[in-house]
């Protein structure tokens, strides 16, 4: 792991230039990153990138109004730069008294993130082994009976090495590793052309499937869309496949954040203690988790993350907090800041686990009888005051229990608040998910197909 010394210096002149501006309090960020990515496409390398660099950001307070600034460059002069811009900024700025950084007794005292193996001490896959990756996925996709052609097969490798220091004291990094293989694979041509994907990452290139089986997954997936047509209209379960009920389980965590709750534009605004999911439900935020690329021992401000439940027997919890959106609910930080180099912090989740069922996916299926199996979805109209939701989908139709042919082009659409109470969860969760949900089906929603 290479020195993050220098990085703790960038955010220690930064805080000192922020002092010397005139700033009451700040806090710095400086981030060291390089990624690698190839493409290939017809056993031949499509493109390869690479980008690397330090990008440094600044956040001043200053009489309960703040400004944020970020840069490339890091000389000397450009700190001053950014010092004097900012508090410029600040001044200009509306009041906020919510604003302000962590009191010293709430920080993290604990910031050795080594215990979470977040950083692969392996050495960094070369160019040429990531090209061999892809061209293992991709051969893999089109050896499936039934592919046309592979609209792409990728391979990538990150690095990145972050720290972050403020005027109250608190100063600490972490590093993060990153690998992944992705193939999107087609079936058909023209009209009735057809096309899914497989993809995985993971922070150890250890822990990484072969790349024989993501594409050959992609090329499983794809072949089962042939034929697909637009299921019929009318009311029927639908069964959120594990690929995309993370996605209805997000929108239950974007309304519960606190950022949302604040500004009075969530549809669950007045539902903290109240029945959310059903009963037997729990959804529990698990941030210290080894080994995956979400997990973080502090939060965007410093304090000390810690296992907590949104969510527990059906009944929402709390809400997602920083500081600030805290302080304007009158409530205590879940130490759940995000944070980047351009921006001031935010709330945010990572590393969820919702209850798995007792039932497989399979068994699912065979109950809800006639209805709806969504493997992807695309585009959104979500009222987030009402929870009115409507969403494109594809996937495939059960009649009598079974699957019986590929469906495309149609609509969703119930309420959140209504469609959540409803739910069944599968047994199939799986690991190596930011959001670990398994298969979901929702009784009675609207479909709007031919």
């Amino acid at each position: 792991m290479p020195d993050t010394s220098r990085l703790q210096s960038l955010t220690e002149q930064l805080l000192a230039a922020a002092r010397r501006a005139g700033a009451d309090q700040a806090d710095a960020v400086a981030v060291e990153a390089s990624a690698v990515s190839v493409d290939v496409r017809g056993g031949r390398l499509e493109l390869a990138e690479r980008a690397e660099g330090v990008e440094i950001g600044l956040r001043v307070l200053l009489g309960g109004r703040q400004a944020c600034v970020s840069a490339s460059d890091h000389s000397a002069r450009t700190i001053e730069d950014m010092a004097a811009r900012a508090v410029a900024m600040a001044r200009e700025a509306p009041v906020d008294d919510a604003l302000g950084l962590a009191d010293p007794g709430q920080l993290a005292h604990d910031t050795d993130s080594s215990r979470l193996d977040l950083f692969d001490h392996d050495p960094d896959p070369s160019p040429e082994s990531l090209q061999e990756a892809a061209l293992r996925a991709e051969a893999a996709a089109v050896a499936v009976q039934g592919i046309s052609k592979i609209e792409s097969a990728s391979a990538s490798f990150s690095r990145r090495h972050m720290w972050m220091s403020a005027t109250n004291g608190f100063s600490a990094g972490l590093g993060r590793s990153g690998h992944g293989v992705s193939t999107i694979a087609i079936t058909g041509e023209g009209t009735t052309m057809e096309r899914d994907w497989a993809g995985e990452s993971r922070v150890h290139g250890s822990d990484m499937p072969e790349p024989e089986e993501i594409g050959r997954l992609a090329g499983q997936r794809t072949v089962e869309r042939r034929g697909a047509r637009k299921p019929p209209t009318g009311a029927f379960p639908i069964l959120y496949d594990e690929r995309v009920a993370s996605g209805l389980i997000g929108h239950l965590v974007s309304a519960a954040n606190g950022a949302a709750i604040a500004r009075g534009a969530s549809w669950l605004r007045d539902a903290l203690g109240e029945q959310v999911l059903p009963a037997g439900f729990d959804l529990i935020e698990q941030p210290q988790l080894k080994r995956m690329g979400g997990s973080r021992i502090f939060d965007g401000e410093g304090l000390p993350t810690a296992e907590r439940a949104l969510v527990r027997g059906g009944i929402l919890q709390g809400w997602t907090l920083d500081l600030a959106t805290g302080r304007k609910l009158g409530m205590d930080s879940t130490a759940s800041a995000m944070r980047g180099v351009g921006g001031p912090p935010t709330p945010g989740v990572t590393n969820l686990a919702l209850t798995p069922g007792e039932l497989s996916r399979d068994d699912l299926i065979r109950e809800m009888g006639r209805g709806l199996v969504v493997t992807s979805m695309l585009g959104a109209s979500i009222n987030s005051t009402t929870g009115d939701y409507s969403r494109g989908a594809s996937g495939f139709w059960v009649e009598n229990g079974e699957i019986t042919h590929a469906v495309n082009e149609c609509t969703i659409a119930g309420n959140l608040r209504d469609m959540l109470m409803r739910l069944t969860a599968a047994n199939d969760i799986r690991d190596w998910r930011g959001m670990r949900v398994p298969s979901l089906l929702v009784e009675g929603m609207t479909v709007a197909g031919e």
